[in-house]
């Protein structure tokens, strides 16, 4: 499919839509492309934490901020076996690793991709952030089935390096590149709430849109203020705001899974609704996100059977469906 170039103009001009007109735009979209009852659900965990090198303003395992982070070892691989096996029980279909590295080096990379073995065989989807790849690691990655990777963009270019500067924007760039041309899915969005204007969050989703190949999951986060980081007396983003800013992510990206990922546990059921009722199709389910807490799986369901949402199946598992009838 060609899809559409997007400029910046045209982008705003949708945004600025009233409210209402943005979201009907915005749902009769997603019901071209996607039963808008249904959510794509990842659990994510994270193998190694803290002592990163990079900057990331955001980011509680930065080694530069003091956030009383602990930090440690790649886990084992049977332990991530375990995990694997528990967020297939409860309903998820992919399963994605986060590690804090600025770049995996060859004895770790060895080592994720014996996971990424094993969690194929459980029979999920699997998704890895480790930081920068070139293209001979992205190949490796692909040599042993990883479904998808994980490289977000944050925001703009040109609020970019605001927020983080011992990477450039260009670098997150070349990095996705390297991943699609592996033949990789790429899994690429940003976080709303650091500081960006409207026109950031325009300009990050006209990046997206127009690259070559959309990506096909596409992560919307709402920044998490974590003590110790510079940004964690950031203002909170306006939330109709940030509802439209998933409209305008549906519509510039008709066909990819968007997901609402960190921050959910502190929006609203209604803000959730509204949310989905944008086109958001995808969430992190489990209680953990990386460092951050996440929204709790018992508040989800009740959330969700409120909703009348099911979640999405792989390979005709009716697991979800039973877990939704034990719930009641």
């Amino acid at each position: 499919m060609i899809m559409t170039k997007w400029s910046v103009e045209e982008a705003k001009n949708i945004f600025d839509l009233p409210f209402n007109d943005i979201m009907h735009k915005a749902q009769t979209i997603h019901r071209k492309s996607f039963n808008p009852d249904h959510l794509q659900v990842s659990t994510l965990l994270n193998i190694k934490t803290g002592g990163c090198p990079e900057n990331c303003s955001y980011c509680p395992q930065s080694a530069h901020y003091k956030t009383n982070l602990e930090k440690t070892r790649l886990m084992e691989i049977d332990e991530v076996v375990k995990a694997a096996l528990h967020a297939k029980e409860v309903g998820a279909t992919r399963f994605c690793l986060g590690a804090a590295w600025r770049s995996p080096n060859k004895k770790d990379l060895d080592i994720v991709c014996e996971m990424i073995t094993e969690i194929k065989k459980i029979g999920l989807e699997t998704c890895v952030t480790l930081g920068m790849l070139n293209d001979n690691q992205a190949e490796q990655l692909k040599e042993v089935g990883l479904d998808f990777y994980n490289h977000n963009i944050d925001t703009s270019d040109d609020f970019y390096e605001k927020i983080i500067t011992t990477r450039t924007f260009q670098d997150r760039i070349n990095t996705i590149e390297n991943v699609r041309k592996a033949g990789i899915k790429v899994c690429c969005g940003g976080i709303i709430g650091m500081g960006e204007t409207n026109q950031d969050r325009i300009k990050m989703l006209v990046i997206l849109a127009n690259l070559d190949i959309q990506p096909e999951s596409v992560p919307i986060n709402k920044l998490i203020k974590i003590p110790g980081t510079p940004l964690a007396n950031q203002e909170n983003v306006d939330s109709f705001d940030f509802i439209k800013t998933i409209a305008l992510c549906r519509i510039m990206l008709p066909n990819s899974f968007i997901r609402l990922s960190a921050g959910r546990q502190n929006m609203s059921d209604e803000m959730q609704a509204l949310c989905f009722l944008a086109g958001a199709n995808s969430i992190f389910y489990g209680e953990k996100l990386l460092t951050a807490e996440n929204s709790m799986p018992d508040r989800d369901i009740n959330l969700f059977k409120r909703l009348g949402l099911k979640f999405l199946q792989l390979n005709n598992n009716d697991s979800m469906i039973n877990f939704f009838n034990e719930k009641k």
